[in-house]
């Protein structure tokens, strides 16, 4: 969006947060304001207090870097080197303003006080720019803005499938007056024969949906990262908006979206697979599916299965593919991992299964495909150009799921690891999944 646009559209919560002039604004401010905070008169700011705010800064980085990623460890990866670097910057600007505030008066605490928040928000906006979490303010409080509907669990008596060696479009007509859009509800899906405790799902309905006779659609069970909410995918993803656009240009037929949960809460990683730290494999192979046909009028078949995913998400989709082939007949890893993981191999197998290798190698995608061929399996890798961590292990999956006899495409993105990646790259990959699915052509 450019200067000139932004001037003409009203709405702030829609200006954007990632690009243009708001965050390059907020990187000038920020680092005039560390740079004001830093500089002061007096012998003993320059020979006691200023040293001691960067000292204090530097030891606690260095704390939070070893609570959160040696003790706590709740990204198996680590912390991006960036996300490091710009908590440091945050600390450094509060420490500069608590070491300045002593000698000042009220109105110069106040303005030490304002100095540091701005230097606060700009590391927060710089985050936000490297991974993409909220485009813009509208996204941010998404949470609030956003609503959800009912969900449509009646059971029409007119339906509408393919015959053989056709795709639904073939045989699907529009009726007078479908919705424009389609619908996004929150409901609970049980783990009933799992025990899996999973927060409620989000699911899209299409507008064709709405229609009678009703067309048998595919579904796509869409996971989130780690850590994650089930709602991410439209809070933050916009992947509703992403389908109402798809369905536009072909007559209300888009997928049925199912975001279940995999993790249990935001922070846990249940490593997608039954373990000690929950039957997850067992959830979303059977739970999930057996609660879509209760419920839900969709279409049946491997073939008409879609499961896909982003970063931990997308390690779980390429899991799912290959051990419940019987179930999803195509899968979508975003920026996902070569092995689900804890950190390191050792620490996943002996959380997951009491240090037993041989269990662990059972479910490991990448021993399950060398072991044995998928060659009814369609899958869609996806990953950032410049994302150091990722890109590497996602082309060691492309290799093995070639080796494995999958029809495969590899693709990717610009940007690095996020929804800078995410967000678009469900857009790019839509069309892929329902031409899989058996929807489109």
């Amino acid at each position: 969006m450019t200067t000139a646009t932004l001037a003409v559209r009203w709405n702030p919560i829609d200006w954007p947060l990632t690009h243009g002039p708001i965050p390059l604004a907020v990187l000038a401010a920020g680092w005039g304001s560390l740079l004001l905070l830093a500089l002061a008169r007096g012998r003993t700011w320059w020979s006691r207090r200023l040293p001691a705010a960067l000292f204090s800064a530097a030891a606690l980085s260095l704390v939070l870097d070893v609570v959160v990623d040696d003790w706590w460890h709740p990204f198996p990866e680590g912390l991006p080197r960036y996300v490091t670097w710009w908590i440091a910057v945050a600390l450094l600007g509060l420490c500069l303003a608590g070491y300045r505030m002593p000698r000042l008066s009220r109105r110069g605490k106040l303005l030490a006080v304002a100095a540091g928040a701005l230097v606060l928000l700009m590391a927060s906006s710089q985050v936000n720019r490297g991974f993409g979490q909220y485009p813009s303010g509208r996204v941010m409080l998404a949470p609030w803005l956003s609503k959800t509907q009912d969900l449509t669990t009646g059971k029409d008596p007119r339906t509408v499938s393919p015959p053989p060696g056709k795709v639904l479009a073939d045989v699907w007509q529009a009726p007078p007056g479908l919705p424009a859009k389609g619908t996004v509800s929150i409901e609970p899906i049980p783990g009933g024969k799992s025990g899996f405790k999973a927060r409620d799902a989000y699911i899209y309905l299409p507008p064709a949906y709405q229609a009678s006779p009703r067309p048998l659609l595919p579904v796509v069970v869409l996971v989130t990262g780690q850590p994650g909410n089930p709602g991410d995918w439209v809070l933050g993803g916009q992947v509703n908006e992403a389908l109402d656009a798809f369905a536009a240009e072909h007559d209300g037929l888009a997928p049925i979206v199912v975001m279940p949960d995999q993790l249990g809460s935001i922070w846990n990683n249940t490593l997608c697979m039954d373990s000690k730290l929950g039957n997850v494999q067992t959830y979303l192979a059977e739970d999930v599916p057996n609660w879509v046909h209760q419920h839900l009028q969709a279409a049946k078949g491997r073939g008409s299965w879609s499961i896909g995913g982003a970063s931990m998400g997308g390690t779980c989709a390429l899991q799912l593919a290959v051990n419940a082939p019987e179930v999803y007949g195509s899968f979508l890893d975003m920026s996902g991992q070569d092995e689900p993981t804890l950190g390191t191999r050792e620490q996943t197998v002996a959380a997951a299964f009491d240090g037993d290798g041989a269990k662990f190698d059972a479910v490991d995608p990448l021993q399950v495909m060398s072991r044995k061929r998928f060659p009814d399996t369609a899958a869609a890798i996806v990953v950032g150009r410049t994302d150091g961590e990722f890109r590497p292990q996602q082309e060691k999956v492309y290799q093995a799921v070639l080796d494995a006899g999958m029809k495969a495409r590899f693709d990717l993105m610009p940007g690095g690891h996020g929804w800078v990646v995410f967000r678009p790259g469900i857009v790019d990959q839509l069309p892929w999944l329902a031409q899989q699915t058996g929807l489109i052509r």
